[in-house]
């Protein structure tokens, strides 16, 4: 897919500087611009390249003023590092091809609800009494169970698999082998050693903007819902447990799990494998280095820790001097 410089201008409400019809098809490094491809500007240490980069369009800031003639064509924004996710936004989705209609291997049960322009893929089934919004993809290999309700623009990638009753909001993207409404991991123990299961009787809600990486599982509740506020966006191979509740735009990487019926703030932050304890109250803006290992709650917001268990960046990092120096002072 081509798109001119003034489409890309239009975009950005930016302005252009030469050939406004000129075309581009990928983005590349400033370093590595070739024609047909779009460059950027953001960091000034890289500018010895914007008079040598043979891209065809290259994005920079309203305020840089080149030292020298340059040879592509400019757009000029506010922000040129903030318009990179937006300009791939825009290529990914005038690439993306619109698939609609339902494959004769799909089966949508006759009581189930398929908005317009809905996509089912080969071998994909949606259960009964199910709902699925205007304009969502469903890909191959997809389960939607009964009483499931999707809202509009969802992309189900294959293999994605979602549990009766559970509740999909609009814009969602769930990547391949995704597991929403499994059962919560809850045994009652017994006199004699063994351990009864407990039913699993709630759901999981994704609220709208929701993206969540491939083999990511989030359990349904024991009782009420398992809740992933709108915006969260979660990485590949995370647990998320039974009646626990992630907050607004809260980033999660990968190999980390939340135990259940922990309650995370919005606006968090979690690198890859923290480790959260169940029933626990995480603050808004908490921020988790990598392998951190919460066993309390955090009750003040924006706080930044790190460690297993979890303590102040500052005073981890005190510590980690000390058991650095007696370590190898032996």
């Amino acid at each position: 897919m081509e798109v001119t410089a003034e489409r890309i201008a239009r975009h950005f409400n930016g302005e252009i500087i030469g050939d406004p019809d000129v075309k581009v098809s990928s983005v590349a490094k400033i370093e590595q611009g070739k024609p047909g491809n779009i460059c950027f500007l953001a960091n000034p240490k890289y500018e010895n390249y914007l008079y040598t980069c043979k891209a065809s369009v290259i994005i920079i800031n309203k305020t840089f003023k080149p030292k020298e003639p340059v040879e592509p064509t400019l757009i000029l924004v506010d922000n040129a590092y903030e318009a990179v996710a937006s300009l791939l936004d825009l290529l990914n989705t005038l690439k993306r091809e619109q698939k609609r209609g339902r494959s004769w291997l799909s089966k949508c049960a006759w009581s189930s609800k398929i908005g317009k322009g809905v996509y089912v893929g080969q071998f994909s089934v949606v259960g009964s009494k199910s709902v699925v919004g205007n304009n969502t993809q469903i890909y191959p290999q997809v389960y939607v169970g009964n009483n499931v309700t999707i809202g509009e623009n969802v992309i189900l990638y294959p293999g994605v698999k979602i549990y009766d009753g559970c509740k999909i909001g609009n814009n969602c993207i769930l990547h391949a082998n995704v597991v929403i409404g499994s059962d919560g991991f809850g045994f009652a123990p017994t006199q004699d050693g063994s351990y009864k299961k407990i039913p699993q009787t709630g759901i999981v809600i994704l609220e709208d903007n929701v993206e969540i990486g491939s083999n990511t599982v989030v359990d349904r509740a024991t009782m009420g819902a398992t809740v992933i506020k709108k915006g969260v966006k979660l990485d590949n191979l995370i647990q998320i447990a039974h009646n626990v509740e992630i907050g607004e735009n809260t980033v999660i990487a990968a190999q980390s799990g939340v135990a259940g019926s922990t309650k995370v703030g919005k606006n968090c932050m979690f690198g890859g494998q923290v480790g959260v304890s169940g029933h626990l109250e995480i603050a808004d803006g908490v921020q988790l280095a990598a392998q951190t290992g919460v066993q309390g709650s955090v009750k003040q917001e924006k706080a930044v820790m790190m460690g297993s268990p979890a303590l102040d960046y500052r005073t981890y990092m005190k510590a980690y001097a000390i058991f650095k120096r007696q370590a190898t002072s032996k």
